[in-house]
C-alpha cells in the first residue's frame, strides 16, 4: 500500500496565494515545520517583520509524520540527565519541556484552533522484568524534577507489563492542523509565508542575504530551522545522527492514553476520526536509515504487532517518521556557530518534535529580541557536554566512516542496472561512476548520480517510500532526483545511460 500520513491526508493541502518574495525582512526563517511556524508567528507578536520560507508544503515534512504526542517525558530521559549530567539538568529539562507543552495547550485554545488537543497521561512502560528499575528510577528524577510521575504495575493496555511509568496532564493532538492555523495568522503587517521556495546559500553579514529558488531576501536575523540544518557552516554534520521510525493506523478501540515501550519503543495513541470513532496509531521498528532490511516487512512486522496486542486489523495508513538525535542527547536550539549573533538553528529532537519545536520558537524569540530566556543555556548549539557526548559522537562518526568506504565497495560490487526488474533499485557503478538507478512499473529506468549533494556519501534506496536517502546525513530525494529533505539543497545529477 502507499505511504499516507493521516495528519497530511485529513487535511487540505494548502493553496497559498504565493505572494512574491520580499525584498527585505527582520527574519528571515527557514522551514515551516513545528519549530519554523512556532518561531515565526511568536516573532510576529513582536512586531517584528517575518518571512517564512519552507521548501515544501506547511507542515507536510517530518512534522506532518509524526506521532504528535506531547509531552515532557521523552522516554526514562530524567533519569538519564541525572545520571549523564546531574540533577540540576534533569530538573531544567523538565521546566522546559512543561513550559512548551502548556504553551500550546493554553495557545491552541485561547486563539481557538481546532486541533484536536486531548489532555491524557503519558506512560512508559515494559514488559521485561529487567526492565523495571530502569522505570523506577525514571519515576523518582521524574518527582524530584517537579513532575507529578508515578511507578504503577499496570496500565490500560491490553496485555501485562511489567511496570509503568505514568504522568498526568500531558496531550496528543493533530499537528498539521494546529500548524496550519498559526500559519494562518502570519500573513500581514510586513510579514509573509512562502511555500515550494528552496533556500540555496546564506551569505552572512549585515544585513544577512539569503538566496532562494525565487531570489535574494535581506534581513537581520536568520533561523534555520530545516531539520537537518542546511548551511553546514555550525558543524553539525559529525553532531546529529538521521534515524527512521514506522508509523501504522487504522480504526479501532484504544486505550485513553499514551504509551511508550522502553524497551522495544513500541508506541500506540488514538485521534478523533471525523464523524466519529477512533484512529489507533501504533509506531515502532525504529533504526538507521542504512539498515538494509526490506521496509515493507518492516511495515509487516509492526502491523503484526498492533494486530496481535491491540487488535488493529485494517491498515488505512502507514508513514514513516525522521528524525534526528545529538550525543548528549539534548536538542541544539540557539546560535548557529560561534562567531554570528544572527543566524540560529533548532535541529536535534531526538524524535520528540511537539515540545522541543515548541520550545524552540519560545528559546529563538527571547534570544533574537534580547530577552533572557532560563532555559536557553541547556540547549545551546554551542555547549561543550564532553564526557556526555563521547561515546555517541564516536559511534555516530565511525558509522558515517563505514558508510564512505563500505558503500562504495558495495556499489563497485553490486550487480548492473540491466538486471533490475521493474520496481528494482540497485547503487552500483557504471564506468568510473557510482550510479543510483531504478527501474519504474513499465520498464523505464530512472538512473541517478548515486553521491549525496552534500558531503557525497552515497544514498542508499528506501523501498518503503520509493527515495533515495543519505545514511550519512539524513539527505532525501525524490526518484527524479529533487531534494525532498536537506541538508543537501541541490538535486541528484541524472545519469544517461542509453537504453539501460
Amino acid at each position: 500500500m502507499a505511504n499516507v500520513s493521516y495528519w497530511i491526508s485529513s487535511t487540505p493541502a494548502v493553496v497559498a496565494d504565493r505572494p512574491e518574495l520580499p525584498e527585505q525582512a527582520d527574519v528571515v526563517v527557514l522551514g515551516a515545520g513545528i519549530a519554523g511556524t512556532t518561531t515565526a508567528y511568536l516573532l510576529k507578536q513582536l512586531g517584528l517583520r517575518v518571512a517564512l520560507i519552507e521548501a515544501g508544503d506547511l507542515a507536510a515534512g517530518v512534522t506532518g509524520h509524526t506521532t504528535a504526542k506531547v509531552t515532557v517525558q521523552h522516554g526514562p530521559v530524567h533519569q538519564r540527565l541525572r545520571r549523564s549530567f546531574n540533577a540540576e539538568t534533569a530538573t531544567s529539562h523538565a521546566r522546559a519541556q512543561t513550559a512548551a507543552l502548556e504553551w500550546l495547550a493554553a495557545t491552541s485554545a485561547r486563539l481557538g484552533i481546532d486541533c484536536e488537543l486531548t489532555r491524557c497521561a503519558n506512560v512508559l512502560y515494559t514488559e521485561q522484568p529487567g526492565s523495571v528499575p530502569t522505570l523506577r528510577a525514571e519515576a523518582e528524577a521524574a518527582v524530584a524534577a517537579g513532575l507529578p510521575s508515578a511507578f504503577a504495575e499496570d496500565t490500560d493496555l491490553p496485555f501485562p507489563v511489567a511496570g509503568a511509568v505514568r504522568l498526568a496532564d500531558q496531550a496528543k493532538f493533530h499537528p498539521r492542523k494546529w500548524l496550519l492555523g498559526l500559519a494562518a495568522l502570519i500573513p500581514g503587517d510586513g510579514c509573509s509565508v512562502h511555500t515550494g521556495v528552496r533556500a540555496l546559500a546564506l551569505t552572512e553579514g549585515d544585513p544577512c542575504v539569503v538566496t532562494t529558488t525565487e531570489g535574494r531576501i535581506r534581513a537581520e536575523h536568520v533561523v534555520v530551522a530545516t531539520h537537518y540544518p542546511i548551511f553546514d557552516r555550525g558543524a553539525f554534520f559529525p553532531r546529529l545522527q538521521p534515524r527512521r521510525d514506522l508509523v501504522v493506523a487504522g480504526p479501532g478501540e484504544g486505550p485513553p492514553g499514551m504509551y511508550l515501550d522502553v524497551d522495544t519503543a513500541h508506541s500506540v495513541r488514538t485521534a478523533p476520526l471525523p464523524g466519529g470513532g477512533e484512529l489507533l496509531i501504533v509506531g515502532g521498528e525504529g533504526h538507521l536509515v542504512d539498515e538494509g532490511e526490506n521496509t515493507g516487512e518492516r511495515f509487516e512486522r509492526l502491523a503484526e504487532w498492533a494486530r496481535e496486542r491491540l487488535g488493529l486489523t485494517e491498515i488505512r495508513y502507514r508513514w514513516m517518521a525522521h528524525d534526528l538525535s545529538t550525543p548528549d542527547g539534548l536538542p541544539y536550539i540557539g546560535r548557529f556557530h560561534p562567531f554570528t549573533k544572527k543566524v540560529w538553528v533548532a535541529t536535534g529532537f531526538g524524535h520528540w518534535g511537539m515540545t522541543n519545536g515548541t520550545l524552540a520558537g519560545l528559546i529563538l524569540r527571547d534570544l533574537i529580541s534580547g530577552v533572557a530566556n532560563p532555559h536557553a543555556a541547556l540547549f545551546d548549539p554551542l555547549r561543550t557536554t564532553l564526557a556526555q557526548s563521547a561515546p555517541k559522537f564516536v559511534k555516530t562518526n565511525a558509522h558515517v566512516a563505514a558508510r564512505l568506504v563500505g558503500d562504495r565497495f558495495a556499489a563497485a560490487t553490486a550487480g548492473g542496472v540491466d538486471q533490475l526488474a521493474e520496481g528494482q533499485a540497485v547503487v552500483t557503478t557504471v564506468g568510473t561512476k557510482a550510479v543510483a538507478a531504478y527501474r519504474k512499473p513499465g520498464g523505464e529506468l530512472c538512473a541517478l548520480g548515486a553521491r549525496c549533494t552534500h558531503l557525497g556519501c552515497l544514498v542508499a534506496f528506501n523501498d518503503g517510500e520509493q527515495t533515495w536517502d543519505c545514511p550519512c546525513h539524513g539527505s532525501r530525494f525524490a526518484l527524479d532526483g529533487s531534494v525532498i529533505q536537506g541538508p543537501a539543497v541541490r538535486p541528484l545529477p541524472k545519469v544517461d545511460l542509453g537504453d539501460g
